[in-house]
């Protein structure tokens, strides 16, 4: 995470496939809702967080490889 926030939605699952730039979740923080997008093309081998999670900044929300 890049922030301390919420995760407001979960948009990939594990084992699916995904394209650069990709929404795979939204984190609110400071009242605002910040995509959380793919860095390159990949497969989703985990998924850390859920709806409602609070997380902290450097947290692994999700693994793509």
């Amino acid at each position: 995470a890049p922030m301390p926030g919420t995760i407001v939605s979960v948009a990939v699952s594990v084992g699916e496939k995904v394209s650069a730039g990709k929404v795979l979740a939204v984190l609110e923080a400071m009242k605002m809702e910040n995509d959380i997008v793919a860095p390159a093309d990949g497969t989703i081998t985990a998924v850390n967080v859920a709806k409602g999670a609070s997380v902290n900044s450097g947290d692994v929300l999700i693994t793509l490889k």
